[in-house]
Order: C-alpha cells, then sequence, then structure tokens
C-alpha cells in the first residue's frame, strides 16, 4: 500500500495558529493510520500499488453547520465530517479504472474542536488528531452505527493515539 496523499485546504487560519506543524503532523497521522489498517489486512478494497488520495478541509463552525445541515438533516455544527467514496457505487470500478484512487473527504471545525477540548481538558492538537483518526476510518469503512463497530472503532483509535502518545479519549 502507497502512502495516501492529503490534499489539504485551510479555510481558518486559527488550525496554522495553534497548531503550527498541522499538515506535517496530518500526514503522518494518515500514514500510521493506514499502516495499521494495512498490517491488519483491512485495506483489501484498495488496488495495489494505487496512490489513494484524501481531501482535508480545515474549516470552522459555520461552515461545517451547512454541510451538516446539508447531508445529514441535522441544524447545528459537529465536529468532524467525512464522506467516504466508498458509499458511492461506482467506486470499485472507479479505483480500477483510474491511476488514482480518491478514498473521501474530511471536514473539521475548528470551533467545536477547540470548545470540546477544553470541555474534556485536553490539548486542541490531541482532539484534532483524535478526530483525523476517526475521519480517516470512516473513510476506511469503518462506522459506529452498531455498539459492536463502536467498540472495534474506538480500539482502532485507542491504539494509534496511544503511538502518538495520546491518552485514551473514551475514559472519563
Amino acid at each position: 500500500m502507497n502512502n495516501p496523499t492529503l490534499c489539504i485546504n485551510h479555510e481558518l487560519s486559527e488550525w496554522k495558529e495553534q497548531i503550527p506543524d498541522i499538515d506535517k503532523q496530518s500526514l503522518q497521522i494518515a500514514d500510521m493510520v493506514f499502516k495499521y489498517l494495512d498490517s491488519r489486512k483491512r485495506l483489501d478494497f484498495l488496488p495495489q500499488g494505487k496512490p489513494v488520495n484524501i481531501g482535508l478541509t480545515l474549516t470552522g463552525d459555520r461552515e461545517i453547520h451547512h454541510l451538516n445541515q446539508e447531508f445529514r438533516g441535522i441544524d447545528k455544527p459537529t465536529n468532524v465530517l467525512s464522506f467516504a467514496a466508498l458509499d458511492d457505487e461506482d467506486f470499485a470500478q472507479d479505483a480500477q479504472i483510474y491511476d488514482e484512487v480518491e478514498l473521501g473527504d474530511i471536514i473539521i471545525a475548528y470551533e467545536t474542536t477547540e470548545k470540546e477540548a477544553k470541555e474534556k481538558n485536553i490539548s486542541l492538537h490531541d482532539h484534532y488528531c483524535h478526530l483525523l483518526i476517526h475521519g480517516l476510518l470512516h473513510l476506511s469503512g469503518f462506522d459506529h452505527q452498531s455498539d459492536e463497530e463502536a467498540d472495534e472503532m474506538e480500539g482502532i483509535e485507542i491504539e494509534i493515539l496511544h503511538q502518538l502518545n495520546i491518552a485514551n479519549p473514551y475514559t472519563e
């Protein structure tokens, strides 16, 4: 598996002001997630040897509120949204035809992420890392609709966060 490429769109300057090396760290996290999943044969849906592209938009509550309303029918901002190309019925065919695999997009909102980090008494950096891992797992086919799915997804998040020396976000 080739390392994923992140196309990072900085819509809000606060992200870079608060986490100056956010681009480098985001790419490191994406690499870690994909190496973890690849080592456990969880990326078998990806054609071998093709570059994987992921869109990452670092925005604010206003934009994510709009997206949350439009695509999920929820009239409020959220911390992270993921739009997985796997959900497209043509994904498997497109992944074979094109030279690169478009895995999807992740959007993370600054104000909500900052507020949650303060409420949890953790750093913005650590909460951002968790949300990015969460979004990457969604793009890779993971979900948390059932307790079993949530337990699996949370377990992976915890393991990868541990590799980054970030505490388990699910403990009180």
